[in-house]
């Protein structure tokens, strides 16, 4: 019997490679895979405004809606989904076997029930109704997604627990991981390309942040340099921190990840502690492991229960300063030590993204009642 995926995303596949891309990459190789992005305003606008557009990068096709520029981020919002539910039918075309539809985002419950799946999959990757400018109908959404989802997975253990309390009992916890193998170039570290050390941070540099911590950390260490590797995003660059010695790199594909990390000495996560973080279960916590780095991390939730013992925890710029200053430079070759090592194992995409696939398999032959019409309310 033919298979196939449909992953409706609310990030794009070729921004910051996250957990979306680790576990659709590995989990698209068993069958046909379309990846479903929200909508898009190209350069110069689209040559037909509100039609879907495709394209295929590695291994998969890429879908998306294009639209005039509407001068702010446009997501699977009501005004839009309804295109999507006109057009996307008719692309991918009727189910012939096992359709999977995959969800990353509630608001596109919608589409998703459009397209007819033989199994729905929501993977709850982050509590989305608490980011900046989140859109308003989250949180019914996400309600209904719970509710109709054959198959709930849950990408931290702060999230799990909301959604068990939800009602969801049969959520599984399967935390994002990483490829230990990826990062492996960056524990032979190269003659450092500065001359002083350097503190860094690596992800998307957003309002989950404590900007005046990483600014307090810059004042307190003068004499290195920090080091902010990643998009700008839902923030506006000019509040950023600005010192002589914070240095912003841009945004790094995935591939380039390890020659990054090998720049740094000590790695920082200076998340804020509000709304918008106390769910998140940080990716960046294991790829700065596996690259040989030492961390040193404010109290954010999940990585105090499940990464306290390999983590440094701090909350004030002077002790984030203090633990760099005796950190010092990183040696030439670090190792992970063996418990890290074991953690590292036991986190592995290949065996998260595996364990995932069984369960959806598993999903086909239980006794669920069909799919309901999503409600109104």
């Amino acid at each position: 019997m033919k298979s196939e995926l449909i992953v409706l995303s609310h990030l794009r596949w070729d921004w910051v490679w996250q957990r979306p891309q680790q576990l659709v990459s590995r989990i698209s190789a068993h069958q046909a895979t379309w990846f479903i992005e929200e909508p898009l305003s190209p350069p110069g606008g689209p040559s037909e405004p509100n039609r879907m557009a495709s394209c295929t990068a590695d291994g998969l096709t890429r879908a998306w809606l294009e639209i005039p520029d509407e001068g702010r981020h446009v997501g699977f919002f009501d005004h839009i989904v309804p295109h999507y539910i006109e057009q996307l039918p008719e692309l991918i075309g009727l189910p012939d076997g096992d359709r999977v539809v995959w969800l990353y985002t509630p608001l596109a419950l919608e589409i998703a029930l459009a397209l007819q799946p033989t199994t729905l999959v929501y993977d709850v990757m982050d509590d989305l109704a608490a980011f900046k400018d989140a859109a308003p109908e989250l949180v019914v959404r996400q309600k209904q997604a719970l509710r109709l989802a054959d198959v709930v997975f849950a990408g931290g253990r702060s999230i799990h627990s909301s959604i068990v309390r939800q009602g969801r009992s049969d959520a599984q916890l399967l935390p994002s991981g990483v490829a230990p193998e990826h990062y492996r170039p960056a524990l032979t570290r190269p003659d450092p390309a500065s001359d002083r050390p350097v503190a860094g941070y690596v992800g998307v540099i957003d309002e989950r942040l404590d900007l005046e911590l990483i600014a307090g950390i810059a004042a307190a260490l003068p004499n290195w340099e920090i080091r902010m590797v990643g998009p700008v995003a839902k923030i506006d660059p000019g509040d950023l921190p600005k010192a002589p010695n914070i240095t912003y790199a841009g945004h790094k594909c995935y591939a380039e990840l390890p020659e990054v990390m090998a720049g740094l000495d000590v790695a920082l996560m200076p998340f804020a502690i509000n709304e918008a973080t106390r769910a998140i279960s940080p990716t960046k916590t294991l790829e700065y492991l596996a690259g040989g780095l030492p961390v040193i991390s404010t109290h954010v939730p999940d990585v105090v229960a499940d990464f306290s013992s390999v983590v440094h925890l701090r909350s004030r710029p002077e002790e984030f300063a203090a633990l760099c200053t005796r950190l010092g430079r990183r040696k030439s070759a670090a190792r992970p030590d063996p418990g890290t090592k074991e953690l590292l194992k036991r986190y592995h995409w290949d065996s998260i993204a595996e364990r995932m696939r069984e369960s959806v398999i598993a999903a086909r032959t239980q006794d669920r009642s069909t799919l309901e019409t999503v409600a109104t309310g």
